[in-house]
């Protein structure tokens, strides 16, 4: 009984002090951010009949969809061109920074925004990789996905590193952070037009203000008493709800895979292990045909991938006990999501996968990779003629610092 107590102990203080994961949201984030970026940009060309004004999925009926699902999509405010084209715009811009990691937090939650709306207008133009999108998309917001790998990591570095002299010389020895309140009146203005016109109601209008509520109070609170108890209640509470969302992305990974493998059991294609033949036949997802053929004129092989592919998938929540075993699930899924994406000519599809998977990646395996990024970063800036020391960020190979002291030096929520 001790002993359970003690595990308990340790475990509730393990959530509450610290924001677990910090390299796994990060991966999550960039790998999300940038599967959406490509995609946009890939579909600029078509974005008016996917999404925009010449859609097959018109103006009248996305708006009737709307109106009995409320579903949020903020194309819905207005069906002008303009109003289409600056939206887009805001997705890339958004996709853009939140990859890069500025003001995480702010972008996080406009990057949202920028998902649902594009994807909520006509829903039935996306796949299985959008419904992953959508979704992380909305848990990302409540993660502290910025604590490594990201430009505001180096500016918290920064801030932590900044020399300090007598209190009289602390505000010009310490970086004020200017950017932060002023984005945060200017979204908050946004807020104000979009609700005084009506356009948001009900949980959707809770959960914006809700969210500007709360970095405004985080910040208040952080420039106010950094150490004081407002502040470290505050800073448990966020704890707890990116450890609450992490567990949710794991959570949601492991429910697509388990969902995908049982559904797939009970399909005779796949009992008799040919289902992955009949794909391979298709023009739409022969982008080589060459290479499909070749894969689909041999029995053998399509039969061992068959049945692996719904092992894998069935037995990976169960894995997760062993961590040895779950490594080598994980390498086995991402190697399938990536010949997917090649041979089924589906690269966003598996983009999204694979960035879902990122969270289960062992800790230190992403600590060598950013130290191995940073390295290669280096030589590269400086074989530059004339080139300027880029400096290594802080973090890229050690633990994130407290973020009570991070946020008491930027003293505004990023």
């Amino acid at each position: 009984m001790k002993r359970f107590g003690s595990v308990l102990g340790h475990g509730i203080e393990r959530i509450t002090a610290s924001a677990l994961g910090p390299y796994q949201t990060a991966v999550v984030r960039i790998g999300f951010a940038a599967t959406w970026l490509l995609f946009l940009l890939r579909e600029l060309p078509n974005r008016h009949e996917l999404y925009g004004p010449d859609s097959p999925w018109s103006w009248d009926m996305a708006q009737q969809l709307i109106a009995e699902n409320h579903a949020f999509t903020a194309l819905m405010w207005s069906d002008g061109r303009v109003w289409f084209e600056a939206l887009y715009a805001l997705a890339v811009l958004s996709s853009v920074l939140l990859m890069l990691g500025w003001r995480t937090r702010t972008m996080s939650v406009i990057f949202m925004i920028g998902v649902l709306s594009l994807q909520n207008r006509s829903i039935f133009m996306g796949d299985g990789g959008d419904n992953v999108i959508h979704l992380m998309a909305t848990y990302l917001v409540f993660t502290r996905c910025g604590q490594v790998w990201s430009l505001d990591a180096r500016r918290a570095a920064r801030a932590r590193t900044a020399p300090v002299g007598r209190p009289a010389d602390l505000e010009e020895a310490a970086p004020v952070d200017r950017v932060g309140p002023v984005l945060w009146w200017v979204l908050g203005l946004g807020l104000s037009v979009v609700t005084f016109m009506g356009e948001l109601s009900g949980g959707w209008l809770l959960v914006f203000w809700g969210l500007w509520l709360s970095h405004g109070l985080w910040w208040a609170v952080g420039r106010r008493a950094p150490d004081g108890e407002g502040h470290r209640l505050l800073d448990v509470v966020v704890k707890l709800a990116h450890n609450a969302a992490l567990l949710v992305i794991m959570v949601e990974a492991c429910l697509i895979y388990a969902t995908a493998g049982w559904y797939k059991i009970q399909g005779s294609r796949w009992q008799d292990g040919t289902a992955i033949y009949y794909p391979l036949r298709l023009d739409y997802f022969s982008p080589w045909p060459a290479l499909s053929d070749l894969l689909a004129s041999h029995g053998l092989m399509v039969m061992l991938v068959t049945y692996g592919t719904v092992a894998v998938q069935v037995a990976f929540p169960f894995t997760l006990f062993n961590r040895r075993v779950k490594n080598v699930l994980l390498a086995a899924m991402i190697c399938e999501h990536a010949v997917i994406a090649v041979i089924l000519g589906l690269p966003f599809f598996s983009l999204a996968m694979i960035a879902a998977d990122a969270v289960f990646l062992p800790t230190s395996f992403l600590r060598r990779v950013g130290g191995w990024t940073a390295r290669a970063r280096g030589a590269l800036f400086a074989r530059l003629p004339r080139g300027r020391t880029v400096p290594v960020q802080r973090g890229a190979d050690e633990e994130p610092a407290r973020e009570s002291t991070e946020h008491a030096r930027v003293g505004f929520p990023s």
